[in-house]
């Protein structure tokens, strides 16, 4: 039977003292000042009073522990509330030594992994610890890792979402992918399901996209504002970066398919290996009366990679829900079926 090591990503590594209900940083979402640690509260909305600690397991999270029980693994509970206290968990996927000495991970590990998230931004932060520990240096490649990757297969996760009922709108990357949201049948799919592999977007700032990201911002009334910026997907240019643009759109998955009723992304498959990028680009036409009339433009490509150079000074964004601002260029690319989540 298997050991499963049930995930949970705690207040303390954004907030010093961890008490809930502090100030937002724990019980509030992800924010710019969080751009990579990608951890946004743990314990909120589950009638947790301000001032008791993270530490107390969620609902969902003891279900899943008792499910897990009950079917005979032998079940350790976790808070990580770092990046150091991720890895230790992580470790226990290595592999035995490799005569390169680089560390891999266990293709026939014993050990499952299910992290518990309140949002797709805390998926993100357990995945990019696992890109961290077993990507090998450019220098080091090995000739069993694919010509297409820079990772390796990374070790399957269950994803326990923290809001079963999903009372949102928005659709996570779990109800985007299908993944069961009931604690027992997420036991069932690590114990029993098969592991399902997906493209993962890497980028040149040191972290990783799972969903996809939206560039652009709103005045405080919600009307998107004028921004320009460069975007090239592999040898095609979407923008040249001297046109008004009012969002580029990134997707791996479908969460940034849309912004409000303006369909931005044909509909993305998370395993095809490639990018789903588009650019809304405001268009001004005359009416038969020379009237003038905005409509909006909507510019498509798919690829390997893609890049966004900024022409103003900070473009905001989200990149799997976590807030951030580009100043400089930034590059993603596909790693296809780098990563994996147990399906039913």
């Amino acid at each position: 039977m298997y050991d499963v090591v049930l995930l949970t990503l705690g207040s303390e590594r954004d907030a010093p003292g961890g008490a809930c209900g502090s100030g937002g940083a724990c019980c509030g979402g992800a924010t710019a000042h969080e751009a990579d640690a990608g951890t946004p509260d743990a314990c909120a909305t589950d009638g947790t009073e301000a001032g008791e600690r993270c530490d107390t397991p969620r609902v969902p999270v003891l279900a899943c522990a008792d499910a897990l029980t009950a079917r005979g693994a032998r079940v350790e509970t976790v808070t990580a509330r770092s990046d150091a206290e991720i890895d230790e968990v992580l470790a226990r996927f290595d592999g035995p030594p490799r005569p390169d000495g680089l560390t891999w991970p266990d293709p026939d590990s014993k050990t499952r992994l299910v992290v518990a998230t309140a949002s797709d931004a805390q998926l993100r932060a357990v995945v990019r610890r696992l890109v961290r520990r077993y990507a090998p240096p450019p220098s080091r490649r090995p000739d069993d890792l694919p010509g297409n990757r820079t990772v390796p297969d990374l070790p399957p996760i269950g994803v326990l979402p923290l809001d079963p009922a999903r009372s949102t709108t928005h659709r996570d990357l779990a109800a985007q992918l299908g993944l069961p949201r009931d604690p027992a049948a997420v036991a069932a799919a690590v114990l029993d399901g098969t592991a399902r592999r997906l493209d993962l977007l890497r980028n040149d700032g040191g972290s990783v996209t799972l969903d996809g990201a939206l560039m652009g911002a709103a005045d405080d009334n919600g009307r998107p504002l004028h921004w320009r910026g460069r975007v090239e997907v592999d040898d095609v240019v979407l923008s040249t970066g001297e046109e008004p643009l009012l969002a580029c759109a990134i997707g791996n998955a479908g969460g940034y398919a849309r912004l409000d009723d303006v369909a931005l992304l044909s509909p993305p498959d998370p395993t095809d290996g490639r990018v789903e990028v588009a650019v809304a680009v405001p268009v001004v036409a005359r009416s038969a009366f020379g009237r003038k009339r905005v409509r909006l433009e909507v510019r498509r490509a798919r690829g390997r990679a893609v890049s966004v150079l900024p022409r103003d000074e900070k473009l905001p964004y989200l990149d799997d829900g976590v807030e951030g601002e580009l100043n400089r260029k930034r590059s993603w690319w596909t790693e296809p079926g780098a990563w994996a989540v147990w399906a039913g």
